[in-house]
């Protein structure tokens, strides 16, 4: 571990401000102009329907729309799992979980993280000359080795997990809510069990914690900034960049900003998707003034709505399982019905993707990573195998042939972790498991032998299961059985990784140990470097 110990010294001595923070931004000849620049924009927990382009009920993604009539619109492109560390890690390795390891949520005393042998997207681009910065929320591990500036990310600004796992001075809306940070000497306890008191919320500056806790009023206001800046600087250096931001939208708590203030009666997940859309909006603002025709952006969200949030939740839009549904359980995030895993996706380059074209292209998460290493002119690691594909096709208009088949892994719902409970192939959803839960909670996990089978192209509420009996299930049913084989035999014998979820509370982040909550005042922001060599 004595690469460890040096990096980390290194980065330590970049915050007595001679070195901070750590990012190369002087230019390249190798590099200059012969690469394009990616951002990649995550949203939490956004239902399918929130964005207004997909669903005429929602009014609330001016920015986004127009992203939209600009660029391209996916609307058959998932999830590669429905929480939030499995998708996020098959974001940045284009494996599904069984591969990568990750199946579930790291907690705040998770010891591990993405396992160490696993290539993360910013690795493979550092490598091909690229500055890499990731903004926002992490959720892959932040106790040594797993933490974002050691997984190829040159800078990192943000959250290391979900934001409601720590307690704030400005908790939000949440349901049920949850109380402030206790002060002084006496912690607060609360009745609720999803309430995080013993610890606030941490924001991180590479490997300082600036902030504990976290004021949420104001986070979408620094991501801004801190996104800004870094596109600046790195469009400035002439250094091909990738950014990939993490956003707290719209998981809840759904902070209390002005916006919400002015809501006159309008409900607060409405002000907060504005909120959310008027930061992205910046950040596209940012990239048509400084690296318009060489910048590839892409939006999407890492799983659908979470339904116990009741009316802090999104919209399923028309995917709302009603097979699910009648059996007395939540159709979204967490399962594998459409509303769980089925995500808004758009992608903007202007000269490069075709203007205001709505994609029916079946693709997913998984595919971010092989396109984008595609499109940098990297190549992908020899010693394992992805899931996800090379999209640049379907990108470019040149195809709407994406997918032939999906897994849609089991995210806490019910079974087993990571487990590909449900398969799809073409229009068919095929479903050997499904939970009867209530609102989300886990629930009792029910079997179906032989599996239900939705056909989407009439069927996209998943209302009725093809009649078991029929020519059309017939026909279907073997074919699912041999793909959902194959994969599994092909699993077996890759390169596969295993998740280190244990917990110990010595590894908590945590400014000040002596102080309740771990309370400790800002350090005050670091600008990026001037540019100088």
């Amino acid at each position: 571990m004595g690469w460890l110990f040096l990096k980390v010294l290194f980065l330590g001595v970049t915050f007595l401000g001679c070195l901070y923070p750590l990012v190369d931004f002087c230019p390249s000849g190798e590099t200059r102009g012969q690469k394009p620049n990616f951002v990649i924009i995550l949203a939490d927990d956004m239902g399918w329907g929130d964005l207004g382009a997909n669903w005429a009920e929602t009014k609330d993604t001016a920015n986004l729309d127009k992203m939209a009539a600009e660029g391209m619109r996916f609307v058959d492109f998932h999830a590669a799992a429905s929480t939030c560390s499995p998708s996020r890690a098959s974001l940045l390795t284009g494996r599904l979980g069984l591969r990568n390891g990750v199946t579930h949520n790291f907690a705040v005393t998770s010891v591990g993280g993405l396992p160490l042998n696993e290539t993360t997207l910013a690795e493979v681009l550092q490598q091909a000359g690229y500055v890499t910065g990731m903004i926002g929320k992490w959720h892959l591990g932040h106790h040594g080795p797993y933490h974002p500036n050691f997984r190829g990310f040159d800078y990192y600004f943000g959250i290391p997990y979900s934001h409601d796992m720590g307690c704030t001075d400005t908790p939000g809306y949440n349901h049920p809510p949850c109380p402030a940070c206790p002060r002084g000497d006496r912690p607060s306890r609360s009745l609720e069990r999803d309430c995080y008191t013993d610890v606030a919320l941490p924001l991180y500056e590479n490997l300082n914690i600036v902030e504990q806790p976290v004021n949420l009023s104001s986070l979408a206001h620094k991501y801004a900034e801190k996104a800004i800046q870094f596109i600046q600087h790195a469009s400035a250096s002439g250094r091909p960049f990738l950014l990939y931001m993490g956003l707290a939208h719209m998981h809840v708590p759904i902070s209390r900003t002005q916006l919400s203030a002015d809501l006159r009666g309008r409900r607060p997940y409405g002000a907060g998707l504005r909120e959310m859309d008027s930061l992205v909006g910046q950040i596209k603002d940012k990239v048509d003034r400084t690296a318009k025709e060489n910048t590839f952006l892409w939006f999407t969200g890492d799983n659908g709505p979470w339904a116990q949030k009741c009316e802090l939740a999104g919209s399923v839009g028309p995917f709302t399982g009603l097979w699910q549904t009648h059996q007395g359980g939540s159709p979204a995030k967490q399962t594998t019905w459409e509303g769980g895993h089925r995500v808004p996706a758009l992608a903007y380059w202007p000269g490069r993707v075709p203007v205001n074209v709505t994609s029916t292209a079946l693709l997913s998460v998984l595919d971010i990573f092989p396109t984008v290493v595609a499109l940098a002119g990297a190549s992908l690691p020899q010693d394992r195998h992805f899931d996800g594909l090379d999209a640049s096709e379907v990108l470019f208009g040149w195809s709407q042939t994406g997918h032939r088949v999906l897994f849609h892994p089991n995210s806490g719902a019910a079974g087993e972790f990571g487990a590909l409970q449900t398969v799809r192939l073409g229009s068919y959803k095929v479903f050997y498991v499904s939970a009867k839960a209530c609102d989300g909670d886990v629930g009792r996990e029910q079997h179906h032998d032989p599996p239900l089978i939705f056909n989407l192209e009439d069927d996209v509420a998943e209302a009725v299961p093809l009649d078991r009996g029929s020519a059309e299930y017939q026909d279907v049913l073997p074919k699912v059985r041999e793909i959902l084989a194959d994969v599994l035999l092909d699993i077996a014998g890759d390169n596969t990784s295993r998740a280190d979820y244990t917990r110990h509370p010595s590894v908590t982040p945590c400014c000040n140990p002596h102080h309740v909550a771990c309370r400790c005042q800002a350090t005050g922001w670091t600008d990026f470097p001037t540019g100088r060599c």
